[in-house]
């Protein structure tokens, strides 16, 4: 028996074999397979939650440096590349022509100046005039009423005396009035009647001086009207000169360009000797402050944020990753906004991705790297967190 049954032990030896290698070999197999998720879901969970574009560059606030006034460069200040604080001097213009422009400027002002005051002056002495001719006829006024007194008194003296003179008259021929009575009241009448034609007649020629004092007001009122019209006419032409002035005076420190914010001077084309026009391109002045403008496809901004964080890739600085976030996303998509923006309803419209601009700004601002404008990077949005306000899109139910 012993001799039978070694052969089934051989046998039984020989199928263990096969089946402990074929365990080893599932358990290696689970074991690979649990290694390949475990090394792949950090970059699956990392691309299903992450967006990013190499359609990325850094940009700064470029501020093209131009003079206001043309004239040769006397000086220059700044070298390129030279970092420059805001109103420091850049360069200077050559200031002659402009000083001599302001002197004559100023002498142009002093001329009107003195031409205004003339004309005040002249308005002052119109005004005097006018009072003095306004008085007169006050006066002549007051002289009319009273030779109107003397003619009423004179009328009533003559009414008087032709009555006295009448009742003698009839007493006479009766013979009972003396001859010397009767001379005596003729001669009252007559003195009477010429007292009240004097009196009319001082009234007509007072009334001929209350005339002329009348003429008098009246031209004296026309040039007291052309010397205010001659002083509106100086104070304007002063007025004119003193603009005159502010501009030269304007114009001689525009020969002083100065930076009008901080930053690095970049493509210096101006050197001193050189004759330069008014809005000629001398320089360009980089800020330090610098941002990311990333342009994502239309379809990877679905679920981007304001606020939400940014992993950044210098090309120039390969290995460091610099840190930032959202800031805001552009309202219209890149080729909106182009010299001529494509006209789909022409009947050549050929449906393709367009790029929304996205601005990422940095959290470190103070980098001690330099990152300037036109560098190429690879920002990757971390789309996972819900900061800022989410996207309006309409649902189809909505439409509905």
């Amino acid at each position: 028996m012993n001799k039978e049954s070694h052969p089934k032990q051989e046998i039984q030896t020989k199928n263990k074999i096969p089946a402990k290698k074929l365990k080893i070999t599932i358990l290696s197999c689970i074991f690979v397979l649990i290694l390949g998720v475990a090394v792949a879901f950090p970059f699956y969970e990392h691309a299903i939650n992450h967006e990013s574009t190499d359609d990325a560059f850094i940009e700064a606030h470029v501020v093209s440096i131009s003079p206001r006034v043309p004239g040769h460069v006397s000086k220059v200040f700044v070298s390129d590349n030279q970092k420059v604080e805001e109103g420091q001097l850049l360069a200077e213009i050559d200031l002659r022509n402009y000083q001599v422009a302001l002197e004559i400027a100023e002498a142009r002002k002093d001329s009107a100046t003195a031409a205004v005051k003339e004309a005040e002056a002249l308005v002052v002495a119109a005004q005097k005039k006018l009072s003095q001719k306004q008085a007169e006829l006050s006066s002549q006024t007051a002289v009319l009423s009273r030779y109107r007194a003397q003619v009423s008194e004179a009328e009533a003296g003559h009414f008087r005396d032709a009555n006295d003179l009448n009742r003698i008259s009839r007493i006479a021929k009766a013979g009972a009035v003396s001859i010397q009575e009767f001379d005596h009241a003729k001669a009252q009448e007559k003195m009477a009647r010429a007292n009240l034609r004097s009196a009319k007649s001082n009234i007509n020629t007072q009334n001929a001086k209350i005339l002329e004092a009348q003429a008098g007001i009246e031209a004296a009122a026309g040039k007291l009207q052309q010397a205010f019209a001659q002083t509106d006419m100086r104070k304007a032409k002063l007025e004119e000169a003193e603009a005159q002035v502010r501009q030269a005076q304007l114009n001689l420190s525009y020969t002083r360009i100065t930076a009008p914010c901080s930053g690095y001077v970049t493509k210096k084309t101006v050197e001193s000797g050189n004759y330069i026009m008014a809005g000629q391109k001398l320089l360009n002045i980089v800020s330090p402050e610098v941002w990311i403008i990333a342009n994502f496809k239309e379809t990877q901004i679905k679920n981007m944020r304001e606020g939400q964080h940014v992993d950044i890739d210098v090309d120039s600085f390969p290995g460091i990753e610099f840190s930032g976030h959202v800031d805001s996303i552009q309202h219209g998509t890149g080729s909106r906004f182009t010299l001529l923006p494509p006209e789909n309803a022409a009947g050549n419209f050929i449906k393709v991705v367009q790029r929304v601009p996205v601005k990422i700004v940095f959290d470190d601002p103070a980098s001690i790297y330099t990152l300037a404008p036109g560098m190429s990077v690879i920002p990757s949005v971390d789309i996972s967190s819900k900061t800022g306000e989410p996207q309006q899109v309409a649902s189809s139910e909505g439409r509905k």
